[in-house]
């Protein structure tokens, strides 16, 4: 039986006139409920009320990961237009003037401004968190552990954050530079057992500089309420058929972590100022210059991308994924990330065009990827994270 996998996906909410972020979550997270197939708490909030975030519910598929992403992303895109404003599936919002976007009113967000306000004014950020399924925390370790070096490649090719206050910051995933501000970010450490994660995330809480496991901004972590290991690194997609090959990949990363740890195969290491400089180049240049590989050399982006299709080769083909993930692949490696489109456009035609971009890809990819009808959810429950990019 295949391992079961959940997405979360956030999205920006931008006046239609404007192309500025627009405070309505509530409004269209209430109108997005009110839909017959969409289920509860499958909307959510986030950190600013320029944000949504939408849960899928427990998947064995990616056909049912895709499903539920073209349903909910059609879902929320529509009350948004019923108020005024669109859906943007991109990691930072291309035009972003004037006063900060306010903060959801929620005593745990409103403590976050208190402690770091400039940092929440800047959180207009948005991702992609990919839930797979695992029998015990300790495992959870063990792929932790083992998937951590393939970070910086899924960060590359999910790249599409490149533009912010109307600029090209030089990054193609500036998301990601924004995110390793906070105090405890970045590719988790390796830890020795379960027992030395949970010691650790303790003395983290025993700071006080962190007031709950949610603020553990490590690109990948044990769920603190779902029997997961969550995969945070990954900019939020133009093309819901990129988040479902993203989502294949992060499975099978998994899978093969876990196979490895029953056979006893080594723990590859990689030391820690490699893996940081690896994200940091993964986030500068996406697939657009070279990677620093899970073995810490510097290679051709296609290549490292080849070696991460290798090594989960046999885990995607045990899926039935090898194909669709593999064709995904090559069309990303052909025509580039979200953040090699989003400055094509800003070349072309300046800002306009990138909105022009991100209201075409709308929130359901190229029209061959919509639905004719959506199914139901039924009695499907979805997964939740803490609050999303900032829980």
């Amino acid at each position: 039986m295949a391992t079961t996998v959940g997405v979360e996906e956030e999205y920006l909410l931008v006046d239609a006139a404007t192309g500025l972020p627009a405070a309505r979550e509530d409004k269209v997270r209430a109108t997005a409920g009110l839909q017959p197939f969409v289920a509860a708490g499958e909307v959510q909030p986030e950190l600013l009320q320029a944000q949504v975030e939408v849960a899928t519910p427990v998947c064995a598929s990616l056909g049912e990961v895709g499903g539920h992403l073209l349903r909910l992303r059609h879902a929320v895109a529509g009350a948004a237009e019923a108020h005024g404003c669109r859906l943007v599936a991109s990691g930072t919002p291309p035009t972003h003037q004037g006063p900060p976007v306010p903060v959801t009113d929620h005593a745990r967000y409103r403590a976050m401004q208190r402690q770091a306000p400039q940092l929440v004014a800047e959180q207009m950020v948005c991702g992609m968190h990919v839930h797979v399924a695992v029998p015990g925390r300790q495992v959870g370790v063990e792929v932790l552990n083992r998937i951590r070096a393939w970070l910086p490649t899924l960060t590359a090719m999910s790249a599409n954050s490149p533009l912010w206050k109307g600029h090209d910051t030089g990054f193609a995933s500036w998301r990601t530079v924004i995110f390793d501000r906070w105090p405890v970010s970045g590719i988790p450490p390796h830890f020795a057992d379960e027992e030395d994660y949970d010691l650790r995330v303790r003395r983290l809480l025993s700071t006080r500089v962190i007031t709950d496991t949610g603020q553990l901004y490590w690109q990948a972590r044990l769920s603190e309420r779902y029997p997961t290991v969550e995969i945070r690194c990954m900019d939020v997609q133009l093309r819901a058929s990129d988040a479902v090959m993203l989502a294949g990949l992060v499975r099978a990363l998994a899978e093969t972590a876990m196979r490895e740890a029953a056979a006893g195969i080594r723990v590859p290491r990689c030391a820690p100022e490699l893996m940081k400089a690896a994200m940091w180049q993964a986030a500068r240049h996406g697939l657009g210059s070279d990677l620093i590989d899970a073995q810490g050399r510097r290679r051709r982006a296609g290549d490292v991308v080849g070696g991460l299709l290798e090594h989960v080769g046999s885990a995607l083909e045990t899926a039935g994924d090898l194909r669709e993930v593999t064709a995904v692949v090559h069309r990303l490696l052909r025509e580039g990330t979200g953040a090699d489109l989003q400055r094509q456009a800003l070349r072309a035609g300046g800002l306009d065009a990138v909105n022009g971009l991100l209201a075409f890809t709308d929130i359901g990819g190229a029209p061959e990827e919509r639905p004719a009808a959506f199914p139901r959810t039924g009695g499907a429950v979805p997964l939740r994270t803490f609050g999303g990019t900032t829980a």
